[in-house]
């Protein structure tokens, strides 16, 4: 038996008048019944206007917004395919996601009208204002005509988004999101978060990146849940809305996390509803740990990525203080390795580069078969990440496979150094990337952010000797304000400067 995909036919049915979808920003909600109607009418209206068909690639350039959503859902009633793409990125940028893709159609807000001028390319563009107005146009009657005329054409194995990633090198590649990619990646959410129908999650991550769809959106809509959407992230705006709309499941990473802790309403905000906030990107400090736990917040540590997933550890929270840094045990239906460059299991506590296998696998990068042979091995997705595991079988991230650097012949993992400096008191952020050495070949450079001026970089040296080989310890120490940012909140290592 085929699970079921038509999520919105059947929650519009069990619960009709439940909220799917509340904007953070001005209260405007949708049911499961308007959110169904909406997805309907669009599909139509995407059917007659555009000709979308089954397997067609529809592009679309916008902030969060409902309408966002319900028009992911209108494209799997038809079968087609949504390709979120970047708003923060320059028309060149645009265009290469448009022609690698082969979208049939681009959905576009005003605001980005002069961006989408400049693109080089022979691809329908529709007003993401004007699709808005036909969504609000959709009524119950009509929704229901059309839902018969229309039917659900996804299947299983149908690819329902192609997901770009950051492109650390080169241009973007286009993972291929199936329609059993987000329904396992649910299933595992919901059995090690223990999501049900009454909870309520925040969702401010963009809609182009794995985090805003997959980490708790698409779980919890599964469970006729209520996903509140934001535009943005904002401290105090988060904070208000978990009193306001009892926010039960909290996501976010170290950095907005932190965010949360300094904004002056944290301390006299109702988080009472909080179950608990799972963090995901990167270690989270034992400070900021601290923090949150005081205020009857558990940390849950995770990992995750837009290739597999996306939610694949989970780090129970009670465990967050005696196995700090680690991102726990993998969840359910998925087996994880570590193997060396041969692709040898590595016993307990030694390095070796993480593999998975799951149904939560992508089926591969978009029109890219080299680089998903690289990445898809004998059924392994190779991750790039390297870890380890400890005699308990806790699994810990030490670095990526391209940031490790060898000083004097010595393998050196900026996350283990990180780790290390995290735990000096007055450090908010800090990286650690390699940079050349006319003796050593390479050294270490850490970019810290500090809380207290008085913090120098004698101290942070003398800190890392007491707990690092000396050839772990970076020879340069750079203070900066803040550290570079991608759009999901990391520290965006590509953008520190390496010479």
């Amino acid at each position: 038996m085929t699970p079921e995909l038509d999520w919105l036919k059947q929650w519009s049915v069990y619960a009709p008048k439940s909220v799917a979808l509340q904007s953070g920003d001005d209260g405007r909600a949708l049911t499961y019944q308007q959110m169904f109607s909406q997805a309907t009418r669009l599909a139509h209206v995407l059917k007659r206007r555009f000709d979308i068909q089954k397997g067609d690639r529809v592009a679309v350039l916008s902030g969060n917004e409902l309408e966002y959503i319900s028009l992911f859902f209108a494209l799997q009633r038809l079968g087609a395919i949504l390709v979120p793409v970047n708003f923060r990125f320059t028309a060149p940028e645009v265009e290469h996601i448009l022609r690698d893709s082969g979208a049939k159609l681009l959905i576009a807000q005003e605001e980005f009208a002069e961006r989408v001028a400049h693109l080089q390319v022979l691809t329908a563009v529709w007003s993401f204002e004007d699709m808005q107005n036909r969504a609000l146009e959709a009524s119950t009657p009509i929704a229901s005509r059309l839902e018969h005329e229309l039917g659900f054409m996804a299947e299983f194995e149908d690819a329902c988004m192609i997901l770009y990633t950051s492109g650390t090198t080169g241009f973007p590649k286009g993972a291929v999101i199936s329609h059993r990619m987000v329904f396992w990646n649910s299933i595992n959410t919901g059995l090690r978060l223990n999501l049900t129908q009454n909870d309520v999650v925040l969702t401010f991550l963009p809609l182009f990146h794995t985090g805003g769809w997959n980490v708790l959106t698409t779980p919890c809509l599964h469970r006729g849940a209520k996903v509140v959407l934001l535009k943005k992230f904002d401290p105090e705006l988060v904070l208000g809305l978990c009193g306001s709309q009892k926010v039960s499941v909290l996501f976010g990473v170290p950095t907005t996390m932190d965010f949360l802790r300094r904004s002056p309403d944290f301390a006299d905000s109702d988080l009472r509803s909080v179950r608990y906030a799972i963090v995901g990107g990167e270690a989270m400090p034992l400070e900021l740990i601290d923090a949150w736990e005081k205020r009857g917040i558990p940390i849950r540590q995770g990992y995750g990525l837009t290739e597999f997933g996306p939610n694949v550890f989970s780090l129970n929270e009670e465990d967050s203080r005696r196995k700090m840094g680690s991102i726990g045990f993998p969840n359910f239906y998925i087996e994880a390795r570590v193997v060396d460059e041969a692709g040898r299991t590595q016993p307990d506590d030694e390095v070796g580069e993480l593999v998975l296998r799951g149904p939560v696998a992508m089926t591969g990068y978009w029109n890219n078969s080299e680089a998903t042979e690289q990445t898809l091995r004998d059924g392994w997705l190779h991750t790039g990440d390297l870890v380890r595991r400890d005699s308990e079988g806790y699994f810990y991230v030490v670095g990526r496979k391209k940031e490790m650097f060898i000083s004097g012949g010595e393998n050196v993992y900026p996350a283990e150094v990180e780790k290390v400096l995290r735990q000096f008191p007055g450090v908010r952020e800090v990286a650690v990337i390699g940079v050349p050495h006319p003796k050593w070949g390479e050294c270490g450079r850490a970019f810290v952010t500090v809380e207290e001026s008085s913090v120098s970089e004698g101290d942070l040296r003398s800190h890392c000797l007491g707990h690092l080989a000396k050839f772990k310890v970076p020879s340069q120490f750079v203070f900066l304000p803040e550290l570079p940012k991608t759009e999901s909140g990391k520290i965006a290592k590509k953008l520190l400067p390496a010479h």
